[in-house]
């Protein structure tokens, strides 16, 4: 690089506006943990991590970026991006003061819980980086829909540390956007060569190299400084690069911490008898030299905005930025900076380095002489030229329930059929709706679908099959119009891909309606990209199936046990588990119209739900054919009960000592055990539960309510149980963990047995199974015969 890339002046404002983010991003840490009054906790906040990218992100937002793009910022520069956003207005003073305090800046990116621009939260390391790549492949697929709006494409970019790169998901990633021929996309490698616990392996560049180049990535190593590539033209230069490129990084790291007089000892013994350099090191003193040897690329913003404009492609392009983590302050180079803090010794020596008065802390432009020239210059910012960046788009309206008339079917065939009925319709929501699977689209019924709708890529593809005349019964095309995404056999990538495609109304202005079905014994391998996806607000649907040990002759590692009490533990997530077709019709409808909901927070006061936020919705089904039984479906208390959790499908009387209450597969176990049981035992009531989350989380919030003087709140599971008497017993039962129904017995005081799967499950038919692990009528009956009589004693 010998030619300016960009004017002086321009330069001058970048260097400004680095040393002021550098400064606000160290203040606001300093002042969280040795100013502000807080309990014996450590609060922390990475202040070397978050200096190691002070100058990249410099460059990129205000310099690079345009309003189209996207950015996850790796979570512990998060003070760096909130210092960015406070320069830009779109931060306040005060939640920089509260940084990691309540009602503060969060302490990583958060899209829901800060006030700034964040575009993807980050916290879960690696799942921010990977995200970016399914947020193109989301881009590339509105792109090419007919009615999308022609809007520029953006780049989807990643801040990644050099030590994030040991998250699996990011290499599964990697090869799901090479099948799917992944563009836009560029990430950033703050290659600081430090771990949390030390100085990561040698040669690791060259291995992120070939991965990446494997994948058919641009990689773009962004190593040297201008003010290296300048001593390396001197006399004596080309030797000092060789030193550089053979130091070993733990010692580059040693001596960036203690100084020049070290770098100056260690070069002068090493290679200073080498032409030139003896007169290269005199030339310079002691802060001269240690600011040559810290200059490296990832710390030059003439060096990053070079490197940054050189992308003359939309291929894939990784940028491998040599830094020093702890850059600019006092921890520069250490290996125990992880979580180190400046001391406030070392924070005043700071303070003077960067010339900020006492009193001026927080003033947005307190470290730069011409803080007028620079609101000039920050009005010309194109990232920002537009304000806030978060689109909206019109929900779109659901059409109403499709109802299935077979006599005979699983709930997992009776979703295949309703999303068949929907690909037959010509409506705006069938056109919004996308579909994804992790290598599970036939088995899990999404084969119909696929059928009419066609998978999606960039450009057609033949079937060949079809071309040569093979009989198939997927008869499936490529194309820009296909609403279905085929996936590999990875989880991650799936929770990923919907997280990135319920978000496309905000990130890209167009609504869509992502349906992900996948086997549900496997939604933990993805639970952590499930939580992060919901932590987001994104908005989704995810079919799990089979339920429990439905996969009888598969054994255990292919039946689900703890799911349902995922369903109800993740935030953001309602979850159902229907039994019979109409139920399911119901739910899907609803789930429709959910998923696009964002009203306010507010409890509905006959549930106590706070339905209007919306959220995403999690299907639990069977593969087990179930006899249909009569239900209301064109009855709105029935269907408000199926949404609401449940409905009494045998009311009570006042003579009922015992209810059984089901949730899912069970549903002819339960009914054959509450019909062997009338007469003996009174008037058997059966409860059918259609979700435990949502009656829970309205029990929940009901007691919390009335803790705070709201009395007449009264949560649906409530009223339902409200006419039964206490001294009835309820006998619950799910193909799935017994917690997940048991605490049914506590919302009115009734003696409770609840039966469930608690272990691995066995080989054989779902007859031995349920046998086995008592969730048969047998087992039901036995149960309630043991609580009447409890109660008659």
């Amino acid at each position: 690089m010998t030619e300016p890339v960009m004017a002086p002046e321009a330069l001058a404002r970048l260097r400004d506006l680095e040393r002021q983010v550098l400064w606000h991003a160290c203040w606001m840490i300093h002042n969280a943990n040795h100013i502000r009054e807080k309990d014996d906790v450590k609060v922390g906040g990475h202040q070397a991590s978050s200096a190691s990218l002070v100058s990249i992100l410099t460059a990129l937002y205000f310099h690079v970026l345009r309003p189209e793009d996207r950015v996850a910022v790796k979570p512990h520069a998060a003070p760096v991006f909130h210092a960015i956003q406070y320069l830009m207005g779109n931060q306040t003073q005060d939640k920089l003061e509260r940084f990691r305090g309540f009602g503060g800046a969060q302490s990583y990116p958060s899209r829901t819980k800060d006030v700034d621009d964040v575009d993807f939260s980050t916290g879960s390391v690696g799942l921010g980086v990977a995200i970016t790549a399914f947020a193109s492949i989301v881009q590339d697929y509105i792109a090419a829909k007919s009615w999308s709006k022609d809007r520029p494409a953006g780049r989807m970019v990643a801040l990644v540390g050099d030590a994030e790169l040991d998250e699996g998901n990011v290499y599964e990633c990697l090869q799901e956007g090479w099948k799917h021929d992944l563009r836009n996309t560029w990430w950033v490698i703050d290659y600081n060569r430090q771990s949390l616990d030390g100085v990561v392996r040698e040669g690791l560049w060259q291995r992120i190299e070939g991965i990446f180049t494997a994948f058919g990535w641009d990689v773009k190593v962004v190593k040297y400084g201008a003010l290296q590539q300048a001593a390396f033209r001197e006399p004596g230069g080309e030797a000092l690069r060789r030193w550089i490129d053979a130091c070993p990084n733990p010692l580059y790291s040693a001596l960036t911490f203690q100084g020049g007089a070290a770098w100056r000892r260690r070069l002068t013994d090493e290679i200073g008898a080498e032409p030139g350099v003896a007169a290269l090191l005199s030339a310079r003193s002691d802060d001269e030299l240690s600011d040559l040897m810290s200059h490296l690329g990832g710390h030059c913003l003439e060096t990053l905005v070079h490197a940054f404009r050189s992308v003359d492609h939309d291929r894939p392009t990784v940028f491998v930025a040599y830094t020093v983590k702890g850059w600019g302050t006092p921890l520069a180079g250490h290996k125990d900076n992880h979580a180190g803090l400046m001391t406030k010794a070392q924070m005043e020596t700071f303070r003077a380095r960067i010339g900020v008065a006492e009193g001026r802390e927080w003033e947005p432009f307190c470290a730069v002489p011409e803080p007028g020239a620079l609101r000039d210059f920050l009005a010309t910012v194109p990232f920002f030229a537009r304000g806030t960046r978060r689109f909206t788009a019109p929900a779109l309206p659901a059409p109403g329930p499709v109802f299935l008339d077979d006599r005979e079917l699983s709930t997992q065939a009776g979703f295949g059929k309703i999303l068949d009925r929907l690909a037959q319709r010509d409506d705006p929501l069938a056109g919004r709706i996308v579909t994804m699977a992790p290598d599970v689209t036939v088995s899990t019924n999404l084969g119909p679908w696929v059928n009419r709708r066609g998978l999606f890529s960039r450009d057609r593809r033949a079937d060949t099959f079809r071309d040569e005349r093979v009989p198939s019964a997927q008869k499936w095309e490529f194309g820009p119009a296909g609403q279905h995404i085929e996936l590999g056999i990875a989880e991650m990538n799936l929770f990923l891909l919907l997280g990135a495609a319920g978000l496309s109304h905000a990130l890209f202005g167009e609504r869509l309606l992502p349906v992900g079905t996948v086997y549900d014994p496997f939604v933990a391998r993805g639970l952590d990209a499930l939580n992060y996806a919901c932590y987001q607000d994104s908005r989704f649907m995810i079919v799990g199936t089979p339920s429990g040990v439905t996969l009888a002759p598969e054994g255990g590692a292919h039946q689900s046990i703890g799911s349902p009490l995922i369903g109800i533990s993740q935030d953001g997530l309602a979850s159902f588990e229907p039994a019979f077709l109409d139920e399911l019709s119901v739910i899907v409808d609803w789930a429709f119209d959910y998923m696009q909901r964002d009203g306010a927070a507010t409890h509905d006061a006959r549930t106590w739900l706070r339905d209007q936020t919306g959220g995403s919705v999690y299907l639990r089904l069977t593969t087990r054919p179930l006899e249909q039984v009569a239900l209301r479906r064109e009855d709105p208390a029935f269907r408000q009960g199926v949404i609401d959790g449940a409905y009494w499908l045998r009311p009570p009387s006042p003579r009922s000592r015992v209810v059984v209450a089901y949730q899912g597969v069970v549903a002819p176990a339960a009914l054959a055990a509450a019909g062997r049981l009338a007469g003996r035992h009174g008037d058997v009531a059966v409860l059918a539960i259609t979700s435990a989350d949502r009656l829970n989380a309205g029990w929940t919030a009901a007691q919390r309510a009335r803790r705070h003087g709201s009395r007449q709140a009264i949560s649906h599971v409530e009223q339902l149980l409200a006419g039964l008497s206490r001294a009835a017993g309820i006998v619950t039962v799910i193909d799935g963990h017994p917690a997940t129904l048991g605490w049914l017995g506590a919302v009115g005081g009734h003696r409770t047995v609840s039966l469930g799967v608690e272990h691995f499950g066995q080989t054989g038919t779902v007859a031995d199974l349920h046998a086995h692990f008592g969730i048969d009528a047998e087992a039901i009956v036995e149960a309630a015969e043991v609580l009447d009589a409890q109660g008659a004693g």
